[in-house]
């Protein structure tokens, strides 16, 4: 795979050991596509065996800029919480809403222990009418989905909750400017905005779409039963979405900024250190580790902040050091450390995108350069302020155009 795609998803992260690649579960599309007369590249992502790329880097990342790209969610779980007790228990161990939640509607939540650290995160769901009856599911990566488990049932006492895995579903995405051209396509709803979601019946089967946050396009996630997944993956590609696979689509996510837990969210973090405010709800009632989360907001702001970076220079590996010129000490004062870094292909032109832990006293003055080095060679990073316009190509941007290609 081409190293100016994506630096944390290659082949190398494949398992070198034979029985513990044996024992990683590929997704249900990558088991489909494996039977292939050119099967993809197989890569580890998020604990499950996921299709590294599926097209030339360049033309998967002019899909998620410029047009639709069709791509693998398999590493996502979806757990039901039931029991009369499900929605003061829940609102009780996340940190966003669970009982204001509108019908078809979502929230990004992080599950903290008693000090405030974060222990993961996930997204939770409301679905219903809006009554006492409503489901609750969450939404959970597949890294996580054991270990959030195990940290949610321990605090199950004398509640009436039940955590029923939903193993049954699974999951692809659409994501680009105009998928909700493709989606319009197959008769399938595209809800309007972000965390909101709409049922439908396709192929005879019910599905469920998802319209997902997203900074530079729209993304959707796409929830069939299993076995529904070939079907639903050929009629997204023959309704002209491109396949992607995982390197492309973690270097899209660097450069729209989103951290992902366990690469640029970490177990010792404090949720406001994430940047991510829309993970927090300041109202919703008490919760594990709000205590501390309060403290922070009444009394001070932390000392550290993960920041969208953009790069002059080679990919650094996670875990650079981040360094600026102060009067006082000079050239190497420590701004923090990059936390993931990746390259996109565009048509105007190549850029390197990052995410970084950023010290307080370094951000004083505005638009700072900050040095880091890979291998030999130095190169710069400065903090973006907004999201980064990646130029879209005209013709390629025009609904009309892709339209033209659908009825081709």
């Amino acid at each position: 795979m081409s190293e100016t795609v994506h630096s944390q998803i290659t082949p190398d992260t494949l398992p070198a050991d034979n029985n513990l690649a044996a024992e990683v579960i590929p997704t249900p599309l990558a088991a489909l596509l494996a039977q292939a007369p050119a099967p993809p590249e197989l890569t580890v992502w998020h604990e499950v065996l996921t299709p590294s790329q599926l097209d030339a880097p360049e033309k998967e990342t002019e899909a998620l800029v410029s047009g639709t790209a069709a791509h693998d969610l398999g590493w996502l779980r979806r757990v039901e919480v039931r029991g009369e007790d499900r929605f003061r228990w829940l609102s009780g161990m996340v940190t966003n809403m669970v009982n204001d939640l509108a019908p078809g509607a979502g929230a990004w939540n992080l599950v903290l222990n008693a000090q405030g650290r974060i222990q993961g995160d996930l997204h939770v769901w409301r679905e219903g009418d809006g009554g006492a009856s409503d489901r609750l599911e969450l939404e959970i990566a597949a890294d996580q989905y054991e270990r959030l488990l195990a940290h949610l049932e321990h605090f199950i006492i004398m509640d009436d909750v039940e955590l029923l895995p939903l193993a049954e579903a699974s999951a692809l995405g659409l994501t680009g400017p105009h998928a909700g051209v493709v989606l319009a396509h197959l008769g399938l709803p595209a809800p309007a905005e972000p965390l909101t979601s709409l049922r439908a019946t396709w192929n005879g089967a019910a599905l469920r779409v998802v319209r997902a946050f997203g900074v530079l396009a729209p993304h959707y996630e796409l929830w069939v039963k299993t076995e529904e997944i070939p079907t639903l993956w050929k009629a997204l590609t023959e309704t002209g979405a491109a396949p992607v696979g995982a390197a492309t689509l973690e270097a899209f996510r660097i450069a729209e900024g989103i951290p992902t837990y366990s690469i640029d969210i970490a177990e010792r973090d404090l949720p406001q250190e994430t940047s991510q405010m829309r993970t927090l709800h300041f109202s919703k009632g008490c919760y594990l580790g709000q205590e501390i989360v309060e403290r922070i907001r009444s009394r001070g702001a932390v000392h550290r902040h993960l920041r969208p970076l953009e790069l002059a220079g080679p990919l650094p590996a996670p875990g650079a050091e981040l360094t600026f010129e102060t009067p006082a000490a000079g050239p190497g004062a420590s701004a923090g450390q990059i936390t993931s870094a990746a390259e996109l292909p565009l048509k105007t032109g190549n850029r390197r995108f990052a995410l970084g832990m950023i010290r307080g006293e370094a951000e004083i003055v505005p638009n700072r350069l900050f040095t880091y080095t890979a291998g030999l060679t130095v190169g710069t990073a400065r903090i973006l302020a907004t999201p980064p316009s990646l130029e879209l190509d005209r013709k390629a941007s025009d609904p009309a155009s892709q339209n033209d290609r659908l009825d081709a």
